[in-house]
């Protein structure tokens, strides 16, 4: 099982970026699949989630309405549109799947597999 993540950079207050995760040993199709974030210092966060049947999408409060949330189960991946990105958005971003056939969760040791993460700094 492999997920890589990319697309991680230094940005402006107010820029985007956009994340990807590239998923392979799995059935991807069948697993939720989540975005994470953890800060220096600070414990892992959930950020994004969208089901497998990409029929439903979920956020945190902090995100909602800046990031949106998107896969492609034909390219075993799941992208993270950022925009309006503030300096608290700085963390390491990383892609979890939780599976098969699962529903919302939040708690990171709730999911199977993770990726190594990517860097993610809002600053000026």
């Amino acid at each position: 099982v492999q997920l890589v993540e990319s697309g991680g950079g230094l940005v402006q207050p107010g820029g985007s970026l956009r994340l990807s995760c590239a998923a392979s040993g799995f059935t991807f199709s069948s697993y939720y699949m989540a975005w994470f974030r953890q800060a220096p210092g600070k414990e892992r966060e959930w950020v994004s989630a969208a089901s497998w049947n990409n029929v439903n999408t979920y956020y945190a409060d902090s995100v909602k309405g800046r990031f949106t949330i998107s896969r492609d189960n034909a390219k075993n991946s799941v992208y993270l549109q950022m925009n309006s990105l503030i300096p608290d958005d700085t963390a390491v971003y990383y892609c979890a799947a939780d599976g098969p056939f699962s529903t919302l969760k939040i708690r990171p040791e709730r999911y199977d597999y993770w990726g190594q993460g990517t860097q993610v700094t809002v600053s000026s």
